[in-house]
């Protein structure tokens, strides 16, 4: 009888550890097969990334072989040199620093205005306001394109040399954001009312509220939204296109990248013009790396409270 009972103990217990191996094995092997998904997404994303590099430091002949190389066999510097001067990099450089960081900046004011005045103003009909505003973030920018070059035109902003009414052009229809309004929205309705009620009592007005107490609890998210913002500016293609079309002197980096070079006739462009792309990239890649943690903590505090 004792020998029975001993023998259903080790047995269970023979099964217990075989289960625990199972089990043991089966997360091992799950964390295999996601981190070898990681690694291949990984790649996937980077490759390009890559491949624009090792473009830029090869020769016209090189570029132009059917089997293509995975590392230059030359490295052809002199392509960087070529789209320094070919793109003329301070006026270009200029001309999207003056429109990032101005329309940047005018967002950031009428972001915090809008947000303040749908988190904490009480107006009749202030949700049915949100509600239709945020209904246009459904609608896409290129559908706004001929309303909004037809409304510059009538200000007299585009054709000739008007290097001012083009900045303007470039800057003013995109002053205002409605992703941004709701994001600085939904951080601020996190701040706890009690605060504004002390305020209150102490007499101060919904202003010396909003920039003293509400702008700096929300930083991070104005961090988050100035980075995003001026990356969008930075990028931007059509609209400066549109408006600057013909006039070298305004071109933004996205224009001047696409203008500057013709790498369909001539093959050498494609070096210069992949180093030019290098060169235009690198700010970027410094900016999100830099302020990546502002980017996630801005984020993620925006969206914990509905």
């Amino acid at each position: 009888m004792n020998n029975d009972l001993t023998l259903v103990l080790k047995n269970s217990r023979l099964s217990a550890d075989a289960q625990k191996g199972l089990s043991l094995a089966v997360r091992i092997l799950g964390l295999i097969v996601t981190y070898v998904f990681l690694v291949f997404m990984a790649v996937l994303m980077i490759f390009p990334f890559y491949w624009m590099i090792i473009t830029s430091l090869k020769t016209g002949e090189e570029i132009q072989l059917i089997q293509q190389t995975f590392w230059p066999t030359v490295i052809y510097w002199e392509n960087y040199a070529q789209a320094v001067t070919r793109m003329n990099f301070g006026t270009i450089i200029f001309n999207t620093l003056f429109v990032g960081i101005v329309s940047t900046l005018g967002t950031l004011i009428t972001t915090i205005l809008a947000a303040f005045a749908f988190a904490r103003l009480e107006f009749k009909g202030r949700d049915a306001c949100f509600m239709v505003l945020l209904s246009t973030m459904m609608i896409p920018g290129e559908m706004m394109v001929i309303t909004n070059y037809m409304t510059v035109s009538l200000f007299g902003m585009t054709g000739g040399n008007n290097a001012a009414g083009a900045y303007a052009a470039m800057i003013l229809p995109f002053m205002v954001s409605i992703f941004y309004i709701y994001l600085l929205r939904q951080n601020f309705k996190q701040i706890p009312n009690e605060l504004y009620l002390a305020a209150k009592v102490d007499g101060k007005s919904d202003w010396q509220f909003l920039w003293k107490v509400m702008v700096p609890l929300a930083m991070p998210t104005l961090i988050t939204i100035f980075i995003l913002k001026l990356m969008g500016a930075w990028n931007s293609y059509v609209w400066p296109n549109l408006i600057t079309s013909g006039h070298e002197e305004l071109y933004l980096v996205t224009n001047a990248l696409r203008s500057s070079f013709d790498s369909l006739t001539n093959p050498d462009d494609a070096g210069a013009q992949m180093a030019a792309t290098v060169i235009v990239t690198v700010p970027l890649l410094l900016l999100f790396i830099f302020f990546r943690k502002y980017i996630m903590r801005g984020v993620s505090r925006a969206g914990i409270k509905g």
